[in-house]
């Protein structure tokens, strides 16, 4: 048996707050149906190719949105990579990744999360153009299939963002802003949210401690919590608290209230 929440934050902020879909240890449609009442919106999580939603579950929560005047985001799947060293590995990831924007499109979701991982030791700049030649190959391959390139969230990782510009521009693509990841890998969130505010689509919001992220807000230190709250007092697109238990939800929304006062809705 789940414990449900208690409060609802749906519409309570400028911008629309959303969770992921594995903060109960249960199905998609379990997450979907216990956690609607309560948020503007719910990350899917697909991380790995071979765990693709069936078509029933895709109706299932299609059901769930309409009824509780919800929207989806999609998290794409992260253990194929359109940056890969070999060719024909890029091709299978854009091929994989269109199957999975094709069917979960029904969904209507905000937005797609894309990953362009890089894994190379070195950020001498030959490696680095070299990365990029990977990238942009990958992503070209991707918008073959007629993908909507504005719905395509490159998320921030562990490189400087700005390694992705050209692409971005090029291909006209989203910014997916991971303020914990930028947290985690030292870069300056406030000036990435200037450069790419136009972009900016979609952030997750998660603690950072010790190395260690995607756990609870209250784990920030007092920097950077100032930081992220100066950073979602003027935004108002979709934000994500990217967790994954439901004790750290807890934790995570109590501290969010704490730091929006001034932006709620609704007083608690």
């Amino acid at each position: 048996m789940h414990t449900p929440l208690q409060t609802s934050y749906k519409g309570r902020y400028p911008f629309k707050l959303g969770v992921t879909s594995f903060i109960y240890p249960d199905t998609y449609l379990v997450n979907a149906e216990l956690l609607a009442p309560y948020f503007d919106e719910i990350e899917i999580l697909i991380f790995e190719i071979g765990n693709l939603l069936s078509e029933t579950e895709i109706e299932q929560l299609k059901r769930v949105a309409e009824k509780s005047d919800l929207s989806y985001n999609i998290h794409l799947p992260t253990d194929i990579s359109l940056t890969d060293d070999d060719p024909a590995n890029r091709d299978y990831a854009a091929q994989k990744l269109h199957q999975v924007i094709s069917l979960t499109s029904r969904l209507s979701p905000s937005t797609f999360t894309l990953h362009l991982p890089y894994k190379e030791a070195s950020h001498d700049k030959a490696v680095v153009k070299k990365w990029q030649k990977k990238a942009r190959d990958g992503v070209s391959r991707l918008m073959a299939y007629g993908v909507n390139s504005r719905k395509i969230s490159v998320e921030t990782l562990r490189y400087p963002f700005e390694w992705t510009d050209n692409i971005i521009e090029e291909f006209n693509l989203s910014v997916c802003m991971d303020i914990g990841h930028l947290f985690r890998y030292g870069f300056d969130a406030e000036s990435v949210f200037e450069r790419y505010v136009s972009r900016i689509s979609i952030i997750h919001l998660h603690g950072v401690k010790d190395g260690k992220d995607h756990i609870a807000l209250d784990n920030l230190s007092s920097e950077h919590a100032r930081i992220a709250m100066d950073i979602l007092k003027q935004f108002n697109g979709f934000v994500s608290l990217e967790i994954f238990s439901y004790q750290d939800l807890l934790r995570s929304l109590a501290y969010l209230e704490s730091g929006l006062k001034e932006l709620s809705k609704c007083k608690v």
